[in-house]
């Protein structure tokens, strides 16, 4: 089958620095993968399973995986969960949906059953402690579904622990900037895909130019009539950012979409952390 242009897989690696980290979890280990697409299009089997081979030399104290395991069908659910079972964690692997998990009304509770079944934890606005009561992960529902609402997930901490989010929308770090995040890890951006040297997303550029260009001029400009509906935050493309005194990390994600990728590879993520 056909599978678009991507480019070769990337390992990422970073120090997070986190204040109050206690010592027993200093130097832990995680591992994020982000947006698979498994379809047999977006995501080859030879790319999936490198990517599971490099998170399982990593040793990981923790995985955890950010959404859009589909793209419009759960008929390949199961090939997928076949990959997915071979990874190897410490501590076990944790997991949120994306928005293409929730695409037809049965699909989100396909992904969380397949994943589930598997031994992945699929968070939807819930704490879990796989590190302990000093470390909570939290994993958000997607935040173009009608349960996304942070606040009585967010509300349930201690503003005196630290803690990671797991939410598979940047855009979402807004919203958390009224609590405490060490450490958000999302996706659903696949780094921008197209990416020019220098500029940065294509998709960014066009909505930088869209903002300039008078709005009768921009129906004779089709490309531009319309700000792309899939993010806000494009200057939160890929990456680590600094989103107030919250800390963001964005995958960049293995699957693809149309057209395909350009000088933005897909990546697995390894993270360690560090007390501040």
């Amino acid at each position: 089958m056909h599978r678009l242009l991507s480019g070769p897989l990337t390992t990422e690696k970073l120090t997070v620095k986190i204040a109050g980290l206690p010592a027993s979890l200093q130097g832990k280990k995680l591992v994020q993968m982000s947006d698979f697409h498994y379809d047999g299009v977006r995501l080859s089997d030879k790319m999936l399973a490198r990517a599971i081979a490099i998170t399982n030399q990593a040793k990981p104290d923790l995985i955890l995986l950010t959404g859009d395991f589909i793209t419009t069908s759960t008929a390949t659910l199961d090939q997928l969960a076949k990959y997915l079972k071979k990874l190897q964690s410490r501590h076990g692997i944790y997991a949120v949906l994306g928005n293409h998990d929730l695409y037809y009304k049965n699909s989100q509770t396909e992904v969380t059953t397949t994943l589930t079944n598997i031994g992945i934890h699929v968070l939807w606005n819930q704490i879990s402690y796989p590190l302990g009561k000093e470390l909570p992960i939290v994993g958000l529902a997607d935040f173009y579904s009608k349960e996304f609402n942070p606040t009585p997930v967010m509300n349930q901490l201690d503003p005196d622990t630290p803690c990671i989010v797991l939410s598979h929308n940047p855009d979402t770090a807004e919203i958390l900037q009224k609590w405490r995040v060490d450490l958000q890890l999302s996706g659903h951006t696949h780094g921008g895909q197209i990416v020019i040297p220098g500029l940065g997303p294509v998709l960014m550029i066009q909505h930088k130019i869209l903002r300039i260009t008078p709005k009768i001029l921009q129906n004779f400009l089709p490309f531009f009539r319309k700000k792309h509906p899939v993010f806000n935050h494009w200057e939160w493309s890929q990456g680590f950012h600094k989103i107030g005194k919250n800390q963001l990390y964005i995958n960049r994600g293995l699957g693809t979409y149309l057209p395909g990728r350009l000088f933005c590879p897909p990546e697995v993520t390894i993270i360690t952390l560090q007390s501040k």
